[in-house]
């Protein structure tokens, strides 16, 4: 059903109105029948009712219908009131006249009860059936030519029979107006006119709305801060280009807190590595050869804990602009990195795969993902996979692993699964938050998985672009 409901906004405006539409001409609809029934009611009905009480009143003496039963007097009696009942085009007959394959209209039967016994005429079985006029019918040539015309004109005919207990039936036809079909029509044509009459300014209306609304969802999509790209066009209502005029000065806003930021760590940076150059310089005046190698791992490591915390908040404005690499180059490199440093990493070779992204960043990642495995389980292997839609980055390890509940707490800033915060089993916890940050700003995932037999693959995905 949702597959069925429009998304945009000029869609689902012109559906609401149509819906709308539709529900006021099925009321008006109902509204017309009734006035149209009500209007037969006082056309038909009534003079109906008029002229079967007054031949009701003519047959008041009690007649036997049954011409068998009738002599003399009395049978030329029968026969002045049978007269008399065609002259006022009610005929008074033994039995009841109606076909009895024809449909009953039941609605028309009650009316016409009702009006007879409001008249005082005491009735028993009420018949009355419509059925269409056959133009052949030797009665509409004896006819009355008006009136003949008239119900060829009508093409229905209303059958009435009425039972007068212990006298026999009265019987008469009638034209009846067929013009709930003429009604309909009319309606379906007037609904079609005011969908276009009401359907197309909404339309209109509503892409002038999405429009400006579109462009704004793409720019917003695509901002970057310092990409100095333009402002979006203001364009489309007054309430529209109140929320573009806004994202244009929030855009801006956002652009000159990050400029602001990266001074202000640009700052920071300098000021903490300048002491830390110069405790490096003191340390050399350290007579003990291993508390000087401590203190120098010391300073190192703050160094190393530093770019880490500059490069992860520098990512929302990387330096380095996306470039195409050959990805398995790049991987292999890294890995060459640490089998130069005698580290056991394998890769298994992968044909070329050209990429668009950050290579210094991307290698990165890839580097902080083999630490970690090197750290964890001493060796590790690295694969590409690829396919139509991505490619994915493996790093196998057999180490320990890491229980399901914390797979995805290990990638907060400063998070460690070892709490002692020794420099031997870990650095400040920023390695795989640092990763997953530069994977997410190539359009790309990071993940998790423990591996059976135990070990753990983290994964990288990327796009295929």
């Amino acid at each position: 059903m949702t597959r069925l409901f429009p998304r945009s906004l000029p869609g689902q405006i012109a559906l609401l109105v149509a819906i709308a539409l539709f529900v006021a001409q099925a009321i008006n609809f109902g509204l017309l029948v009734r006035e149209r029934q009500s209007a037969r009611f006082a056309q038909v009905i009534v003079p109906t009712v008029t002229r079967l009480i007054d031949a009701a009143e003519r047959l008041g003496t009690p007649v036997n219908p049954r011409p068998d039963t009738l002599v003399g007097a009395d049978r030329r009696e029968g026969r002045e009131n049978r007269r008399l009942m065609r002259g006022g085009r009610v005929d008074f007959v033994p039995a009841n006249p109606v076909p009895a394959e024809l449909g009953r209209r039941s609605d028309i039967e009650r009316d016409l009860r009702r009006g007879l016994t409001d008249g005082g005429v005491p009735v028993g079985q009420v018949i009355a059936v419509v059925r269409p006029i056959d133009a052949s019918r030797p009665l509409l040539k004896r006819m009355d030519p008006a009136r003949a015309d008239r119900m060829r004109r009508l093409g229905a005919e209303l059958m009435i029979a009425v039972e007068l207990p212990g006298k026999g039936w009265l019987s008469l036809s009638s034209a009846w107006p067929r013009s709930e079909r003429n009604l309909i029509w009319q309606l379906l044509a007037q609904t079609l006119i005011l969908y276009i009459v009401v359907l197309l300014p909404v339309l209109w209306a509503g892409n002038r709305i999405a429009r400006p609304l579109r462009k704004l969802a793409v720019a917003a999509r695509a901002f970057h801060p310092g990409d100095d790209a333009d402002p979006v066009e203001e364009s489309g209502p007054s309430d529209v280009r109140a929320v573009i005029a806004a994202y244009n000065a929030l855009s801006t806003r956002v652009t000159a807190m990050l400029d602001e930021k990266d001074r202000m760590l640009g700052a920071i940076g300098h000021d903490l590595r300048t002491p830390l150059a110069a405790l490096r310089v003191r340390i050399e005046s350290v007579e003990d050869d291993e508390d000087r190698a401590r203190m120098a791992d010391t300073i190192d490591e703050m160094n190393h804990t530093l770019d880490d915390i500059l490069s992860l908040a520098r990512l929302g404005r990387p330096s380095e602009p996306a470039t195409d690499v050959d990805l398995s180059a790049l991987i292999d490199a890294v890995v060459e990195d640490f089998r130069d440093l005698d580290q056991d990493v394998s890769f298994e070779e992968a044909p070329r795969l050209r990429m668009h992204l950050r290579p210094t960043l991307m290698r990165r990642a890839v580097r902080n993902l083999i630490e970690n495995a090197v750290k964890y389980a001493g060796a590790t292997e690295v694969r590409l996979r690829s396919d139509d839609k991505s490619v994915r980055i493996e790093v196998c390890d057999r180490g320990p692993g890491i229980p399901p509940e914390k797979l995805e707490k290990v990638f907060d800033p400063f998070t460690r699964l070892e709490e002692s915060r020794n420099r031997e089993t870990g650095g400040a916890g920023l390695g795989l938050a640092l990763a997953r940050a530069i994977v997410r700003d190539a359009s790309g995932e990071i993940s998790l998985v423990n591996r059976e037999g135990g070990g753990l693959v983290a994964t990288i995905t990327l796009p295929r672009t």
